[in-house]
């Protein structure tokens, strides 16, 4: 009765919030807000959920309830996972959307629940073929958006990496250690039992799903392809430690998928258009870490030039012709780059080769 009384006098305030949640977002956002939120009261019919969710044993033949991949997401059993949704579609609305585009958060709100599914249900499916437990296969229902969650986090930690989400006494909680925060808690509290056993499932398959398309097929304005970065590696989303060892394991794995064609070796370009230098750029990389080697440079150039400038002046009685070299040394030192210059004749036209990668890039 108290908590009754709790929720109706805080009842303005939420609706508050929500709005100011919702008020600028897509139609698209909100309607998937609404469909979440008439899912959560679907879900007091057990006929509406044995239809509506994937099921392993009825999603393959010979049930072949192929529609409940398109229909499990909007429905959630705990009015707690309503509102968590809600807030991260919300989020997205307010942070993904205005960079991406609404056609481009639709494909990836779709991508990562169908396949989400798909993948869970063939796991379970395996599953059942070790443990011959028929339980796995129509006892479990795999609903709810927790992967799109999971592949959310991905999507923030590629686009602000470095951001603080809380202090703790154990160090900064950034964007970076979001997404495998994420599964280790909710491996954690399935095993005290507050989530059901399909949470961390959709989870892990949610993050890894998110990374792939991220990270190999995501189509940009400039017509690359994924994100290249080294601050995107499969490896970046584990501490330090673990870092050597997973990025021996994700190499392996990455040769796999190039040959079964999954993913395709990145495409290093080579302008030799450029009178003073060859400059080299990798399809897929991200803009920041070209902007930090360009301060790289510009730092590395200007220490060179105080330590020439710093150099004990020649005394008078020297000869004139080595302070002109010295001042021909320095006007040489302020053209270079941070690769090595190798001085050639400016060509008339400019000539670009494309090659493909001769060793694999780190997945």
């Amino acid at each position: 009765m108290v908590t009754m009384r709790t929720v109706h006098r805080n009842l303005p305030y939420f609706q508050q919030q929500l709005a100011a949640l919702l008020g600028n977002t897509s139609l698209s956002v909100k309607i998937i807000c609404l469909a979440v939120s008439i899912g959560y009261f679907v879900s007091f019919s057990e006929t509406a959920i044995r239809l509506l969710t994937v099921t392993p044993g009825y999603v393959f033949p010979p049930g072949f309830r192929i529609w409940t991949i398109f229909t499990h997401w909007f429905v959630e059993f705990h009015l707690w996972e309503v509102c968590v949704d809600i807030i991260t579609v919300g989020l997205c609305g307010k942070l993904i959307e205005p960079l991406w585009g609404k056609m481009e958060m639709l494909t990836f709100f779709a991508l990562i629940n169908t396949s989400v599914a798909f993948v869970g249900a063939f796991f379970y499916l395996l599953i059942y073929m070790f443990t011959i437990n028929t339980d796995v296969l129509f006892e479990i229902h795999i609903h709810g958006l927790a992967g799109y969650l999971a592949a959310v986090a991905v999507a923030v930690k590629q686009m602000m990496p470095d951001h603080v989400v809380v202090n703790t006494p154990l160090g900064k909680l950034t964007n970076r250690n979001v997404p495998l925060c994420v599964v280790l808690l909710s491996f954690l509290l399935w095993l005290v039992g507050i989530l059901e056993g399909t949470y961390p499932t959709m989870f892990t398959t949610g993050a890894i799903l998110g990374w792939l398309y991220l990270r190999f097929y995501q189509r940009h304005s400039n017509g690359s392809r994924g994100d290249m970065a080294d601050n995107f590696t499969f490896a970046s989303f584990f501490p330090t430690v673990l870092q050597p060892p997973i990025e021996v394991f994700s190499r392996v794995f990455y040769d796999i998928l190039v040959n079964l064609r999954i993913c395709r070796k990145p495409v290093r370009k080579y302008d030799f258009g450029a009178p003073t230098a060859i400059t080299i750029s990798l399809a897929g990389s991200d803009s920041h870490d070209a902007e930090r080697r360009r301060q790289i440079a510009l730092k590395a150039l200007s220490e060179r030039l105080s330590k020439t400038e710093s150099s004990p002046w020649p005394s008078p009685t020297e000869d004139f012709k080595p302070k002109a070299e010295n001042a021909q040394n320095m006007s040489s030192l302020s053209s270079l780059t941070l690769l090595d210059i190798v001085e050639t004749p400016e060509p008339a036209t400019s000539l670009l080769i494309t090659v493909d990668n001769p060793t694999p890039e780190p997945a």
